[in-house]
């Protein structure tokens, strides 16, 4: 092993780089409207957690082996070196296997920081194949903040386009019922009847006081206490025909009395106001959406760039000779022991 290490094994090169996810997010219009970003929706998913698996992923492999083209540094030296190269005839699923030895990868999840080291046969390589990592990760975090814009975007404008149609609904039903009843509001028709009703009463107070003034200046056969008591009876009858129009079939066209219509209108007013606060509610969520489009993106914060080495750390020659020389001294100990005690049973 140790003669593998030092004379067959070619140096590789380590280029380090580590990023994060970041997110920024303007709060200036959630503010103003008062917290109705709520109804937008944001993502609370780990976006390093996704990252940390695309990463070690087959289709990043892909990737990377296009633009750098891994087969064809890491078979170079496999007639020399096949421990530390790649074979050279390799399938794609190979180089992902070979991929978790040369990319190594320390995730901190509780800070969600990443780490990569890159390990290649020149620096060159080693830094151009973290490069392309950084960049491929940046691509598809672009790609996860175009994704949650869209849908952001996408149902608020659902949900707006239903709020819309509520209110539709809600005023045609509130216009039929005008039409049905020929009355636009029964609340100021009430008040117009009311009105009559009111100027009727004032008028029977004045005939019963003219009535009872004839009564006790003129004679019982005077035509006049006659016509007035005549008067009377009918502006008797007219109030008892219009209190009678609140509470029975005469009210409206089709037979409906007050109390129901009251009843009617009121719950389409009631379902036309709801409907115009969900319709207003809706179209402050779509402006939210498309302020949070503008406003809140995440983006891959890169806080070592990748290294370029001036000398090769790897293999690490000693390390391994030592746990060689550790590992066969062990072995050696454990045979030494079993012989002994074989031969002590003999």
């Amino acid at each position: 092993m140790s003669y593998y290490l030092w004379v067959r094994s070619v140096d590789q090169y380590a280029s380090t780089t580590a990023f994060t996810v970041q997110r920024e997010t303007g709060g200036s219009a959630v503010d103003l409207l008062g917290g109705l970003s709520q109804l937008s929706g944001g993502g609370s998913s780990s976006d390093t957690d996704i990252l940390y698996e695309f990463i070690q992923s087959q289709e990043l492999v892909r990737r990377v082996d296009a633009v750098v083209d891994l087969r064809a540094h890491y078979t170079q030296h496999w007639g020399t070196d096949p421990l530390f190269s790649l074979k050279p005839d390799a399938t794609l699923e190979d180089l992902v296997k070979y991929w978790q030895r040369i990319v190594r990868i320390s995730y901190d999840q509780s800070a969600s920081l990443i780490e990569l080291r890159v390990l290649a046969f020149d620096a060159q390589t080693a830094q151009s194949i973290a490069e392309e990592v950084v960049d491929e990760s940046q691509s598809m975090i672009n790609a996860l903040n175009a994704a949650a814009r869209d849908d952001t975007i996408r149902y608020a404008l659902f949900d707006l386009e239903e709020a819309l149609d509520r209110l539709k609904t809600a005023r045609e039903a509130l216009t039929a019922f005008r039409t049905r009843t020929q009355i636009v509001d029964p609340s100021a028709d009430i008040q117009g009847r009311m009105g009559v009703l009111n100027n009727l009463q004032q008028q029977l107070a004045e005939a019963l006081i003219e009535f009872d003034i004839l009564s006790e200046t003129t004679k019982r056969t005077d035509p006049r206490l006659q016509q007035a008591e005549r008067r009377i009876e009918v502006i008797q009858s007219r109030i008892a025909q219009e209190r009678l129009t609140f509470a029975t079939a005469e009210a409206g066209q089709n037979g409906e009395d007050y109390p129901t219509l009251m009843a009617e209108f009121e719950s389409l007013t009631v379902d036309r106001e709801f409907s115009e606060e969900a319709y207003r509610a809706a179209l402050a969520a779509v402006e939210i959406a498309r302020s949070n489009a503008a406003r809140k993106s995440r983006y891959l914060a890169t806080y070592i760039a990748p290294t370029l080495a001036e000398t090769a750390q790897y293999p690490q020659r000693i390390t391994w000779t030592l746990l060689t020389a550790l590992f066969s001294l062990l072995l050696w100990s454990i045979c030494v022991l079993v012989y002994y005690s074989i031969r002590d049973r003999h």
